[in-house]
C-alpha cells in the first residue's frame, strides 16, 4: 500500500473552504453539496445467503455466542466492552469500509427487498440510512442471512465502479487533480482536517488506504466540476455534477442508484 500513500499527498485542511460554505453544519461527518447541476444517490450494496432469509437476527446470533463463551467481550481501557454492550441491538450493519461476503452470496438490490415488503427504497424526506427498509429490520437488527448496508463508507466495488465512471466522464480523465477530505470521525483527529491530493486515475486505491478506515468522505475535482460525498452516518453516497456524469451512473448496471428530489 506504500503506493497509495506516494500517489496521494496531504495538502491543508483550507482547500475544503468551499464545501463549509455550501454546507457549514456537517463537516464533522463530510460536506454535503447541493446539486452541480444534478445529484445522485448511489445505494451502498447489501448480500443475502443463497438459501434466503432467515428469522434468526444478527442480535440472536450475537447474544447466543456470547452466552455460550465462545466469544469474549471485548475491553475499551478500564470499561468492559460488555457493559456497554448491555441492553444495546447488534444490528449487522458495518461501519467503514466492506464489500462482497465471498462465495454463498448473492447481490440483494434495495429495490428487491422494497417490492418485498411493499415500502419505497428511500421513503420521501429522508436520506439513504436506518429508516430505510424497516420491515426488513423491525427490531434494528437485520435477518442474520443478510449482509446490509455499510453504514458511512461505499462498498469497494461501487467505489471502484465510480472512479472508473467519473474519469471516464471527466474533461481529463484519469489525470484529474483531485482533493479526497476525510471527516473527523473517520480520522479521530479534531484539531485539523486531513485532506490528501491525487490523480483520479489513482482513486480506486484510495478506498484501502492503510491510514483510513473508510474511503473519503469527499472526493472532488479540482475545478470542482463533480464532487462525492459520504457521510459516516448513512448508507448512500452522494454524487453532483453534471446530469451526463448522474444519468450515466443511474443507467450502471453495476451500481443502484435513484434521484432523491427532495434533498438539494
Amino acid at each position: 500500500m506504500a503506493d497509495v500513500e506516494d500517489a496521494w499527498a496531504p495538502v491543508s485542511g483550507e482547500v475544503t473552504g468551499w464545501l463549509k460554505e455550501l454546507d457549514p453544519d456537517h463537516g464533522h461527518a463530510g460536506y454535503e453539496p447541493p446539486r452541480r447541476p444534478d445529484a445522485v444517490w448511489i445505494l451502498h450494496s447489501m448480500y443475502v445467503w443463497k438459501d434466503g432469509l432467515v428469522t434468526t437476527t444478527h442480535d440472536d446470533v450475537h447474544r447466543t455466542v456470547t452466552a455460550s463463551g465462545l466469544a469474549e467481550p471485548e475491553a475499551t481501557g478500564d470499561m468492559d466492552l460488555g457493559d456497554l454492550m448491555e441492553g444495546a441491538v447488534v444490528t449487522g450493519v458495518r461501519l467503514g469500509r466492506a464489500g462482497h461476503p465471498g462465495p454463498g452470496w448473492r447481490r440483494l438490490r434495495w429495490a428487491e427487498l422494497a417490492r418485498g415488503f411493499g415500502e419505497p427504497v428511500v421513503p420521501e424526506g429522508t436520506l439513504p440510512g436506518h429508516r430505510c427498509l424497516r420491515q426488513a429490520h423491525p427490531t434494528g437488527s437485520w435477518s442474520a442471512a443478510i449482509q446490509p448496508p455499510a453504514e458511512g463508507c461505499l462498498d469497494r466495488e461501487g467505489w471502484r465502479r465510480l472512479m472508473a465512471l467519473l474519469a471516464r466522464h471527466d474533461a481529463e480523465g484519469e489525470g484529474r487533480r483531485c482533493l479526497a477530505y476525510y471527516c473527523s470521525l473517520v480520522t479521530g483527529d479534531w484539531d485539523r482536517e486531513t485532506v490528501l491530493a491525487g490523480r483520479l486515475g489513482d482513486a480506486a486505491d484510495l478506498y484501502d488506504h492503510p491510514a483510513m478506515p473508510s474511503c473519503p468522505s469527499n472526493l472532488w475535482a479540482e475545478d470542482r466540476s463533480w464532487v462525492v460525498y459520504c457521510d459516516w452516518d448513512l448508507w448512500g453516497t452522494k454524487v453532483a455534477g453534471p446530469s451526463s456524469l448522474v444519468e450515466s451512473i443511474l443507467a450502471d448496471p453495476e451500481l443502484e442508484a435513484l434521484r432523491l428530489p427532495w434533498t438539494s
